[in-house]
């Protein structure tokens, strides 16, 4: 069984799927990794080290050409081109809203798994790279409202006078809000977390921040532990009491994402602009519509009254060292899964975590919320 590593091409992309130590792991068990020249380049690991570690360092075609093939990023359509039938193919996929992607992938008769369909159970954590990228992301999102913010975080007392806390309000207490929750503290800022799941409200104050709490929303979580989608009622009120919470703070993060919908609205322009200027918002979901409604994707957009709103793109690559270290153990953990003792390749499409992730095989979309997935508008 050989495992293929492709470089990734997206742009600004400097992940990896597999890591030398990962690779070393794997040819310990009679694996083999090939690996396409200067996939590791981005990530802190040269040829060198994959060759060190037991793979064999090719290029692209050998890559691809693998039993398995592992990636980080949503392949393009000439990637998918590069597949054949019978493939293994393991990635990000963007399932519930790529039906191209689903549909080329189907065609070239891949067996695909995506890494967003990993159920979200207690035996697939050590899988789930969604909560992985996200730690990540929650990090470096802190990290990049405390630059951004021309001020510091902790208090300080200096001969000059003392300084107060930022005052930073994260929104959304998944993973990547409670990172951030758990930054912006460990930094000194006085934090304050929303979520419309009362569950979360605990683990929010676990951390040291404050759960802004909206008793007049009922609890809000859905299936597989996300918030349900709102009315548009309480979204009005929830935007409200947002808008007048934003006044207060110097740092708002915004998290809240629902899979395969657009990010909920939570901060308008008119939240934006009852903040101070020089304040500053990193909006996580700019990409899938934005929390914020100045938000766009990639950019910084400053505001008439001097409020930095970023919205930045793939975080998780900004500390692509660790990320790819997190991702590749993800990797490794699920190929446990699909390959037997023997070494050869094992689908058992009874085991939920390989069945609720798997999108296509044999020419088919297995998925049924992938099957219903619309074309991305260009």
């Amino acid at each position: 069984m050989k495992i293929g590593v492709p470089k990734e091409t997206a742009d600004g992309e400097r992940r990896v799927a597999l890591i030398p130590d990962v690779v070393k792991s794997l040819r310990a068990k009679e694996l083999d990794v090939v690996v396409e020249s200067g996939a590791g380049a981005g990530s802190g690991h040269p040829d060198s080290e994959y060759a060190e570690a037991g793979a064999e360092v090719a290029d692209a075609n050998a890559a691809w050409g693998a039993d398995i093939v592992v990636k980080v990023g949503v392949p393009t359509v000439e990637e998918i081109g590069r597949l054949k039938q019978g493939q293994v193919f393991v990635s990000h996929l963007q399932p519930l809203t790529s039906a191209d992607t689903n549909k080329a992938l189907a065609e070239r008769g891949v067996t695909a798994l995506a890494m967003e369909l990993i159920p979200r159970i207690t035996r697939a954590q050590a899988m789930d790279a969604l909560s992985s990228q996200a730690n990540v992301a929650g990090y470096a999102a802190t990290l990049l409202a405390a630059r951004e913010a021309g001020r510091f975080f902790p208090m300080m007392t200096t001969a000059a006078g003392t300084i107060a806390p930022a005052k930073v309000l994260v929104l959304g207490a998944g993973v990547a809000g409670l990172q951030a929750i758990a930054t912006a503290k460990r930094l000194g800022a006085v934090v304050t977390g929303f979520d419309i799941r009362r569950a979360a409200w605990e683990q929010i104050a676990s951390l040291g921040g404050r759960p802004l709490e909206l008793d007049f929303i009922p609890d809000a979580e859905a299936e597989g532990g996300y918030a349900r989608p709102l009315t548009e009622e309480e979204n009005e009120k929830v935007r409200e009491a947002l808008a007048e919470n934003a006044a207060k703070q110097d740092v708002i993060i915004t998290t809240a994402q629902i899979p395969g919908r657009p990010a909920p609205l939570l901060i308008t322009a008119q939240a934006v602009a009852n903040m101070q200027p020089g304040s500053v918002i990193v909006d996580l979901a700019a990409d899938t519509g934005g929390n914020c409604e100045l938000s766009k994707p990639g950019e910084t957009v400053v505001s008439d009254n001097g409020v930095k709103v970023i919205g930045p793109r793939n975080l998780p690559s900004d500390m692509a060292t660790h990320a790819s270290q997190l991702y590749a153990k993800n990797i490794e953990n699920l190929l446990g899964l699909l390959i037997g003792e023997d070494g050869a390749l094992a689908l058992n499409f009874d085991d939920e975590i390989i069945a609720g992730a798997c999108v296509t095989h044999e020419g088919a979309i297995r998925n049924e919320r992938a099957a219903g997935a619309k074309p991305q508008e260009s």
